[in-house]
């Protein structure tokens, strides 16, 4: 078959719904989409743990630390399952790691913000963590079977620390005047960030044709980040907080939310390494990376004995 009838036939079976696995052909432009795509999402993964791992030992109970400490367990396992997924292209993760770290990779801009307060721990479970939960929800449809498959348990997770998040703002906003105040400015700080996670509007997004096409993604960008305004306007007025856009007003006609323009000049900024937390956050990465180094060097010399120990047997 030439290339263009692998194509036809490639597409054919992305239409029917098939499931693309590993050693099938596929076009080199929808590997570099998906390995871009998947290599991000870990790396966001991993960096994500920082600001919770940073609130860990100041969380205001014993049963807040270890919901707290599950979450960013799960996290570390996300993280993994998504860098097993990359590696099914034939890059290894200690490349992947290399391309975070010279900056030709990327993480979700999300976790280049400050997380100032203990109520910051219940916006990024409420807010970020629902974010993704209607983009990964969409994500486990995908035509890359790896990725799909990944993406059931990941979401089961994700709904797991979006209701921990919840719970917390909840709770604050039924507490004290301080408390709920300090839930309405998380709320306020986290609002915006959050609906840039779905990426740029449908037509300004230079990978979403093909990735509709080639059901990477099977909805767009502005149609999840409408379900997310929708599901979360509703459940801040239930607990008493107010969304931080004074343009808020519900459509009857489409009976969904509308809100103001998104400020991308700011969504690109943090996007080309200018955010509050960019430097801090990668620099943390680089520094325990490298200090963990001893660790990879034990675990290869371990085995590396093994496949000593196993020739010689089978030599004998």
């Amino acid at each position: 078959m030439t290339e263009e009838e692998k194509a036809i036939q490639f597409q054919q079976r992305i239409d029917a719904g098939e499931k693309i696995e590993p050693r099938d052909w596929m076009p080199d432009d929808y590997k570099q989409t998906l390995f871009r795509q998947i290599s991000q999402h870990a790396h966001s993964e991993i960096i994500g743990m920082q600001p919770e791992g940073n609130w860990l030992l100041r969380a205001p109970s014993l049963r807040a630390k270890k919901i707290l400490m599950a979450k960013i367990q799960d996290e570390a396992g996300h993280g993994l399952y998504l860098y097993s997924a990359a590696e099914t292209f034939g890059i290894d993760r200690t490349e992947m790691i290399a391309m975070l770290h010279s900056g030709k990779a990327k993480y979700s801009s999300i976790f280049n913000y400050p997380a100032l307060t203990w109520a910051d721990m219940g916006a990024i479970g409420w807010l970020v963590d629902g974010a993704a939960i209607v983009n990964q929800t969409m994500l486990a449809k995908c035509s890359y079977g790896p990725y799909a498959r990944a993406m059931v348990r990941i979401c089961k997770e994700e709904g797991f620390h979006q209701r921990q998040g919840y719970e917390i703002i909840a709770n604050m906003s039924a507490g004290t005047r301080e408390q709920k105040e300090m839930a309405q400015d998380a709320l306020n700080r986290w609002w915006e960030p959050s609906l840039m996670m779905f990426g740029p509007h449908d037509a300004d997004s230079p990978h979403t044709h093909n990735s509709m096409k080639w059901k990477i993604k099977v909805e767009s960008n502005d149609t999840l980040r409408q379900r997310f305004i929708d599901r979360t306007v509703e459940q801040a007025h239930h607990i008493g907080l107010t969304i931080p856009d004074k343009n808020l007003k519900y459509n009857k006609e489409t009976m969904h939310w509308e809100t103001s323009p998104i400020n991308w000049d700011e969504f690109w900024n943090v996007v080309k390494g200018n955010g509050p937390c960019n430097h801090q956050r990668l620099n943390h990465h680089k520094k325990y990376h490298q200090e963990g180094q001893w660790v990879r060097d034990c675990a290869r010399a371990f085995e590396e004995k093994l496949k000593s120990e196993s020739a010689a047997i089978k030599s004998n």
